[in-house]
């Protein structure tokens, strides 16, 4: 295993500028810091073959434009500071920084197109060795494959937000194995998967909230199919009824006649499965006109309905119960150590703490990539195989950003952790409400 350390030197290396593979660009002007919120990236026993002097570029892949812009502009600048605290350096590397944008101002979301021309841009700029991304599951299956391809490569990808199973496990026709057409794996992630949180919220609604009879809704895209999934199967198997299943369409106006027909089933709860970029504010708007508020017919969605400000903002939100595919960031700055300290840096920095709980766990990924960098050969493929050969990636809890030890199983991918957090919306913030048992 390899473990991230202090970095030894605190130099600044100028962070990579120019034009994302779709829509706007962000580049960082990092200036350096003799502060440490946790230690840099260094290499553990039988690292990568020198490096000396050599500059590499990591990059983000995230929706800078729509709902999930704050969420995804405070994981950028985290990551930078992050950066600039550890000398923008992984081992014997110097490190550049280049944000990509998936989304387009017309769609105000992730982007099918954007998407795939990112994923030739990554592989189109020689010195970058790794990205860090995506934030949709559905766009992550659209780059994966041509990450996977890439003849210098395969070339790395970690994820801080992919939740879909079918990225790295069995669970709709051909997955995982399609997304990796060389059989090489090249995908990450340091959050747990939609099998899990689905079950974990389940057992929520069972146990905690007594529900009986739940109505599951989906948004007809990848990760809302899945997570929507999980979650009915696993809530059968908890003693709940599911009244029906459906799909709202995003381009819908309202949902009035929807929620009328929900309300005929005699549902005590509704489950939305999706992500809150698809009209999900209309959606929570006309559940709470049709159904009454969410302690009448309880409200629950997975975490692709976290760290949106907007949704915060809706009175009708009140009452909203979340799961998080983590720990929040609320849990993990009370619980002080190595995440408290980079938040209160940021905080310092930036006059506010980040939006959300995923800017913490894109940095726990540029954790991963840059001690696999340090590993490596600085190649793409050596970056790679430092990820997926011998006993991969291990960031020990005294330096991880998530307060826990980060783990990759080297055969899948995946992270040993398996946290899965339930949060209530009251007051108009995210709240910390339970630390829900994983099945």
């Amino acid at each position: 295993m390899v473990a991230v350390g202090a970095a030894a030197a605190l130099t600044l290396t100028g962070c990579a500028s120019g034009n994302s593979g779709s829509g706007t660009s962000s580049s960082s002007s990092s200036s350096s810091s003799s502060s440490s919120a946790g230690g840099g990236a260094t290499s553990g026993g039988g690292g990568g073959g020198g490096g000396a002097g050599k500059t590499v570029i990591i990059s983000t892949d995230l929706p800078l434009q729509g709902s999930s812009a704050s969420q995804s502009d405070s994981t950028n600048k985290l990551i930078q500071l992050y950066l600039e605290q550890v000398g923008n350096k992984a081992g014997n590397y110097s490190i550049q920084f280049k944000a990509y944008d998936d989304s387009t101002a017309a769609k105000g979301a992730w982007d099918d197109a954007a998407c795939a021309k990112n994923a030739t841009d990554h592989v189109a700029n020689k010195d970058e060795v790794a990205v860090m991304g995506t934030f949709n599951s559905g766009c992550a299956k659209i780059e994966v494959p041509v990450l996977n391809r890439d003849t210098t490569g395969p070339m790395l990808m970690v994820s801080h937000a992919n939740t879909n199973p079918g990225l790295t496990k069995t669970w709709d026709t051909g997955e995982p194995q399609k997304y990796y057409p060389t059989g090489k794996r090249n995908y990450a992630r340091v959050v747990t998967t939609d099998d899990y949180q689905g079950n974990a919220a389940a057992a929520f609604a069972a146990s905690d909230l007594k529900v009986k009879k739940c109505f599951v809704l989906n948004d007809n895209q990848t990760y809302g199919l899945g997570v929507a999934k999980s979650f009915a199967d696993a809530a059968q198997k908890q003693g709940i009824q599911i009244a029906g299943q459906q799909s709202w369409d995003a381009k819908q106006p309202n949902y009035t006649a929807l929620f009328q027909s929900i309300k005929a089933t005699g549902a005590d709860c509704v489950y939305l499965g999706g992500i809150y970029d698809n009209n999900g504010g209309q959606l929570i708007k006309d559940k709470v006109a049709v159904l009454g508020d969410n302690k009448t017919v309880k409200m629950l969605g997975p975490d692709g309905f976290t760290g949106y400000e907007d949704l915060l903002k809706l009175p009708q939100s009140e009452g909203l119960y979340l799961t998080f595919a983590g720990l929040t960031t609320e849990q993990l700055v009370k619980a002080g150590g190595v995440p408290a300290k980079l938040i209160d840096a940021y905080t310092k920095k930036y006059g506010q703490a980040p939006t959300g709980s995923y800017p913490l766990y894109g940095v726990a990924g540029v954790q991963v990539i840059l001690a696999a960098i340090a590993k490596s050969d600085g190649t793409r493929k050596g970056v790679t195989d430092a990820v997926f050969s011998g006993e991969g990636i291990d960031i020990p809890q005294s330096e991880s950003v998530t307060g826990k030890e980060i783990k990759i199983d080297p055969k899948s991918g995946d992270t040993t952790a398996k946290d899965v957090t339930v949060e209530l919306v009251t007051g108009g913030k995210e709240t910390f409400l339970k630390a829900q048992a994983v099945s």
